[in-house]
């Protein structure tokens, strides 16, 4: 994957220990986020893992957690409720501040989007929250128990089936649920909102996603997950949820520190542990995937080395016109540049020197055909072959470079 997790523990509300993985970036941190996940689920549901890789991408660490008596972590489920669910977020939120950072994302799916939207207004650090399938009212979850609800309140408790599992659930939980209410909350709430739910979750309507909206104060934002079922099963549903919320959340984080200072032009670039060949690149401020096509073995999340450097040719040439336009004070129409990139033998290269083509070994070709907008004439396109010609990475490409290159 593209970050390094880490096992943690912490205490919930109960002292009862629970268990979390910790989604660092491969590369500069930018924010803490804290992920809460659906009712009976667990920090390890598919769709919660590929959320946390989407984020890490992006320079965002995810902590996501088992909630008490869930998944890994201590404590008797029977004895929790939502209000010991938002305690949990609480003590996990504690757990960041001390140890690394204050969160200032929360991200909750189906019941733990409601305990996030509970929860956010209690944590000052927090710039952000954005739900998943979230329900309106906390009491929504109440539906999936059935006929099992009359024997909780008769009885006080009931082994109720949720998802092919059997959990045992008291009165007091019913009770909590009931005592909630999630739109008062989120009218309250003084935080930029994203909403995002699928018009085909069976699970939660999509009416919730409408009366969270409602409520909520602006800046709020919402987007369909189109044919998502409730859980995100599908990895593609999930992964456009996580780069929908990363690319939401640049409104409200600080930008990336630049690698590098000064006038050295600085680039980091790191294996990205997923796939073959990925690698992750930050260059200036900005963040990007450079990988291989399917065909040779790579997963194809970015262009190959090679289409980097025929997209450097490309735009310096755009760039190089534009300014020599500028300086001239040309009226010149809208710059394309296409390049192609082959290998050739030396022998077969028409613009080579005759020394160059008696070398025996192949050599690059790149060709460069650049068009522009409305009429030009045959004296300003020879012009234009000249300026573009002396592009710096053009010049480059046609001289030695020299590389310097330290084992660290």
């Amino acid at each position: 994957m593209a970050f390094n997790t880490q096992r943690l523990q912490f205490s919930g509300h109960s002292g009862a220990t629970l268990s979390a993985r910790l989604d660092l970036p491969n590369g500069p941190l930018r924010a803490y986020a804290l992920f809460a996940h659906c009712f009976t689920c667990s920090r390890d549901l598919a769709a919660a893992r590929q959320i946390g890789a989407e984020l890490a991408r992006e320079g965002i660490a995810v902590l996501r957690f088992d909630f008490t008596g869930l998944g890994s972590s201590e404590g008797e489920f029977a004895s929790t409720n939502f209000s010991s669910n938002v305690a949990d977020l609480l003590s996990a939120a504690d757990y960041l501040r001390h140890h690394y950072q204050a969160p200032a994302v929360l991200i909750g799916h189906s019941l733990g989007g409601a305990a996030v939207l509970a929860v956010a207004g209690e944590i000052p650090e927090v710039r952000a929250v954005a739900t998943i399938g979230a329900p309106a009212d906390v009491g929504h979850v109440l539906k999936n128990f059935g006929a099992s609800l009359e024997e909780i309140d008769k009885n006080g408790e009931a082994d109720v089936d949720l998802a092919g599992r059997t959990f045992l659930i008291r009165k007091q939980f019913v009770e909590d649920t009931r005592a909630h209410r999630i739109k008062d909350a989120v009218g309250r709430l003084k935080k930029p909102i994203l909403i995002l739910h699928a018009p085909l979750d069976h699970t939660v309507g999509i009416e919730n996603a409408t009366e969270i909206f409602v409520a909520a104060r602006h800046p709020k934002s919402f987007i369909s997950l189109d044919k998502a079922d409730h859980l995100l099963t599908d990895p593609e549903d999930a992964a456009f949820a996580g780069r929908i919320i990363s690319e939401w959340l640049t409104r409200y984080l600080a930008a990336d520190t630049p690698q590098g200072a000064g006038p050295i032009e600085h680039v980091h670039v790191r294996e990205t542990g997923e796939g073959k060949f990925q690698n992750a690149i930050q260059a200036g401020g900005h963040r990007l995937f450079a990988d291989e096509p399917e065909s040779v073995g790579g997963l194809d999340a970015g262009p190959s080395p090679y289409d980097f450097l025929a997209i450097a040719l490309g735009a310096c040439t755009s760039m190089t016109l534009r300014l020599y336009a500028g300086h001239k004070q040309l009226k010149l129409g809208r710059i394309g540049v296409d390049v192609s990139h082959t290998k050739i033998h030396a022998k077969d290269c028409e613009e080579c020197t005759e020394t160059e083509r008696g070398d025996s070994r192949k050599i690059d070709r790149f060709e460069r055909v650049i068009s522009i907008e409305g009429e030009v004439s045959e004296e300003l396109r020879e012009k234009i072959v000249e300026i573009a010609g002396k592009c710096p990475v053009h010049r480059t490409l046609e001289t030695v470079a020299k590389i310097e290159t330290v084992v660290k």
